[in-house]
């Protein structure tokens, strides 16, 4: 069963749930998705929803029309100072709502990503993009700094030599660039992004644990900021919880059985968070 939520309001952003898979798109089509203040709510508490739905298990970010996310909408920042205060909390929520998921979201990048865009793509967990997508941070092109938590990612996906060529010069790259430096995980023919990187979502909803998703997601993010021998004991700790988890013993039933394992929505928020 497909679900579309939206009304006039908050029709710039939609949210669909299919094959345990909800999309997110963001709906500017005309502005290549630049996001404005209510766009920036909605977004967070589409990516909320998708958190508390049972019958979520992955998460698919994507842009309508040609462009993935043009950053913030230029009306906005030609407002000055004032207006943009206003929209610095909504936004910083918005950067880290993709982070602070426990479920993973894939993003499929189908045109022009910068600004606050950058932002919501280093969010995501896996990230595909189309042959013809480009990339620019753009924030020190405008006098800005690198924002809501693009200094602190974009260093881990792609080192920090990277992550300096691109936040200090602002260039465009293109997806070959940013798919040879770790930016994106992988690049496909233009108008196949979204079919990829869905088909990528459904297979983690109908084959893999939410409960392990949860937890490596997890895990992933807590090592960035251990040390290996605290990554290890961490890691441990873990594997003694989750060998007694139903997840395990019905993995090695379904091989027994020759079929697909069929997992709890159960998606390890309660679990050991060693």
């Amino acid at each position: 069963m497909t679900e579309v939520l939206g009304d006039d309001r908050v029709d710039t952003v939609r949210y669909e749930v299919t094959e345990g898979v909800a999309t997110i798109t963001l709906n500017r089509p005309d502005k290549r998705n630049a996001l404005t203040p209510p766009m920036v709510d909605r977004y967070v508490e589409l990516m909320r929803a998708a958190d508390d739905d049972p019958r979520v298990r992955a998460i698919v970010l994507t842009g309508a029309g040609k462009g993935f996310c043009s950053g913030a909408d230029l009306g906005l920042l030609a407002q000055g100072a004032e207006t943009l205060r206003e929209f610095l909390p909504g936004s910083a929520a918005t950067a880290d709502a993709a982070v602070c998921t426990p479920k993973p979201v894939v993003a499929a990048v189908n045109g022009a990503v910068a600004g606050i865009g950058f932002g919501l793509l280093l969010g995501a967990d896996i990230r595909f993009a189309s042959k013809d997508a480009i990339f620019t941070t753009a924030f020190a092109r405008l006098g800005l700094v690198a924002e809501y938590n693009a200094s602190w990612l974009l260093q881990r996906l792609v080192g920090l030599p990277n992550a300096m060529d691109l936040l200090l010069s602002g260039r465009t790259i293109d997806a070959d660039e940013a798919h040879r430096i770790g930016l994106v995980q992988r690049v496909v023919p233009a108008g196949t992004e979204l079919g990829a990187a869905f088909d990528y979502a459904r297979d983690l909803a109908a084959n893999c644990s939410p409960r392990s998703l949860t937890v490596i997601k997890r895990q992933v993010y807590a090592d960035a900021e251990r040390s290996r021998a605290e990554a290890l004991a961490a890691s441990v700790e873990l594997m003694d919880a989750s060998f007694d988890w139903p997840d395990l013993a019905e993995a090695i039933l379904a091989r027994q059985e020759k079929r697909p394992a069929r997992f709890s929505a159960e998606d390890g928020t309660h679990a050991n968070e060693a």
